[in-house]
């Protein structure tokens, strides 16, 4: 049969088309847009550059070279065996070195006019001849190159691994004691090139046992208090482009308790392009209203306020002269108990941020004998960054009367001791930094949905 579209039909249709469309993007944004971005600028990636090859230098140091034999024909003489043996590596210097981003890849470290000196013994065997000398050997204008290969691992941590390696030497120089030296001098080539391709197993070594543990320090998830936790979690592996080393971070609060999905997605974070910091990082909108959202779903946004704990130089106290002026029928000491009616909920935009959150502010009065009557229930919508209250009643046990002012000025006092702890992070949370990392020359800047971090490093 023909089937008939309708004009009702259609609309349904349109609506159903509509609603997967709505249901894929939001899918998408989940699955690509982070809630935390962390960036290494150039700047940043040289320091990284001069610690690494520190440490290079340190592990090139203790290289332990392998005594190895071979045979070559000298004119005259034939046939000759030699023996190289008792290779002691004096020093290797790396004196220059750049590291640069390599887009879609990772890093690329280039060590140029590298140099290294090596003492050792020589044999040589011909038949019923043979004679044995000492050598020492320079080796001058090494150059090493070095692919970095980024990603991540199931856990949401970053990985490295070495995806090339390769070293050229430009000249050796060598002083040999013996009556054949000069016939062993001609094999001195081949010994650099058999010792110096050992260089390139020392750096895969130290990326997988240096440079890969170190970066496994760096936290995946971090426990904020008996409420909650924030995932850091590569939501990709790190993107190298040609100025940076950019890192999107799932940036999350979760509920100790029970890990529940956040009911609104993460908006489009796009990082400045600012070079004067060694590391950026970006925390959005979405990574603090998680927050919100997670102690308010665990009624941890729930605290009381007494007279005893507004300190003394404060203007705002819990008695008579603080509400007789508009609630004539309290003349007692009073109690407080605070607690948010909905998620807070912070927006961030170029040079401001906004957070006003709605409470629920139930009054008692305090009795002598230690008992609570309750008052009046007032909600309470407060515009933190302007320290203002607005006011409506909800209850009253007292009768009623007037709080028609739409807003109250307060000071910052007051809208201090009316949030207390609420807030959830008012001990601040911790970055995700692998370990070792302290921050220095701090700059924190409000852009479009996100707050944007600029420091200086330094490694200890």
């Amino acid at each position: 049969r023909r089937f008939l579209r309708t004009p009702e039909r259609m609309a349904v249709h349109r609506l159903a088309l509509a609603a997967s469309m709505l249901a894929i993007c939001t899918v998408l944004s989940r699955a690509t847009n982070p809630g935390f971005v962390a960036r290494i600028t150039v700047k940043g990636l040289d320091y990284a550059r001069q610690e690494a090859i520190a440490v290079l230098q340190k592990e090139l140091a203790k290289l332990k070279l392998p005594d190895f034999s071979g045979s070559f024909k000298v004119k005259l003489l034939g046939k000759v065996h030699y023996t190289f043996y008792s290779l002691n590596l004096l020093s290797f210097q790396l004196p220059s070195s750049q590291i640069a981003p390599i887009p879609n890849v990772g890093l690329k470290v280039s060590i140029a006019n590298a140099f290294a000196q090596l003492t050792g013994k020589w044999r040589v065997k011909k038949r019923f001849v043979s004679d044995s000398g000492s050598f020492d050997l320079k080796v001058e204008g090494l150059s090493i190159s070095i692919g970095l290969k980024l990603g991540s691992d199931t856990s949401g941590r970053p990985t490295v691994t070495t995806s090339e390696c390769g070293t050229h030497i430009s000249n050796v120089r060598v002083h040999i004691s013996g009556r054949f030296g000069y016939v062993t001098s001609l094999n001195f080539t081949k010994v650099s090139l058999l010792c110096f391709p050992q260089v390139c197993g020392a750096v895969t070594s130290s990326v997988t046992t240096k440079l890969q543990p170190y970066l496994q320090t760096m936290p995946v998830t971090a426990k904020i208090d008996k409420v909650a936790g924030i995932d850091y979690s590569l939501v990709a592996p790190p993107a190298a482009t040609a100025q940076s080393l950019d890192m999107n971070l799932k940036g999350e609060f979760f509920s100790l308790a029970h890990h529940s999905a956040i009911p609104f997605p993460p908006p489009a974070l796009a990082l400045p392009v600012d070079h004067d910091r060694m590391v950026y990082c970006g925390a959005s909108s979405y990574f603090f209203n998680t927050a919100g959202f997670v102690y308010h779903t665990a009624g941890a946004l729930l605290f009381e306020i007494t007279d005893a704990m507004i300190p003394k130089e404060f203007k705002f106290h819990l008695n008579t002269s603080t509400f007789s002026a508009f609630i004539p029928q309290v003349n007692k000491l009073m109690k407080l108990m605070i607690k948010t009616s909905s998620a807070p909920f912070l927006t961030i935009t170029p040079g401001n941020l906004s957070l006003m959150p709605v409470v629920d502010i139930q009054a008692y009065v305090i009795l002598p004998n230690s008992s609570f009557i309750p008052v009046f229930l007032l909600s309470v919508v407060i515009s933190v960054f302007f320290c203002r209250l607005q006011l409506s009643l909800k209850h009253s046990d007292v009768g009623p009367f007037s709080v028609s002012s739409p807003q109250r000025d307060f000071t910052p006092e007051v809208t201090q001791a009316l949030l207390g702890g609420a807030a959830g992070l008012k001990e601040g949370f911790p970055l995700p930094l692998p370990a070792r990392v302290q921050l220095s020359n701090l700059v924190i800047q409000p852009r479009q949905n996100f707050l944007l971090f600029g420091a200086d490093v330094r490694y200890v």
